[in-house]
């Protein structure tokens, strides 16, 4: 990938990148997490999102302890689309309560942290 951009050393995100954030998501199979990140990148939600197999994921659910292999997604955007993200995911989601969690990206590539902005629709 080709950038415009001068190439800068990982930087304090203040005003180029304080709104980037990661979400992670779990999903049963790749085929939902390939349906999720689809959808979520044609609609410019997403900037990437990152498909991980078979992470094995150990929970409390419904009083026992479970343990499950699954998909784990990580979506590159930023904190204004989260809610529109959300109810994505769970609309396309069959968890009851699916993870949606999000983090701030407080370091990166001035580049990468520009182009995940420039395919965001806002």
């Amino acid at each position: 990938m080709k950038s415009d951009y001068p190439i800068v050393e990982n930087i304090k995100c203040e005003n180029l990148g304080s709104e980037s954030i990661i979400i992670f998501c779990t999903t049963p199979d790749q085929k939902t997490a390939q349906k999720i990140a689809q959808n979520l990148v044609e609609n410019h939600l997403a900037a990437c999102c990152n498909i991980l197999n078979e992470v094995k994921s150990v929970f409390n659910w419904q009083g026992k302890v479970q343990t499950e292999n699954e998909c784990l997604m990580i979506v590159k955007s930023v904190s204004d689309k989260f809610k529109q993200i959300e109810k994505m995911i769970i609309e396309l989601h069959p968890y009851e309560i699916p993870e949606i969690i999000a983090t701030d990206i407080s370091l990166g590539s001035a580049n990468y942290l520009n182009w995940i902005k420039e395919n965001i629709r806002f």
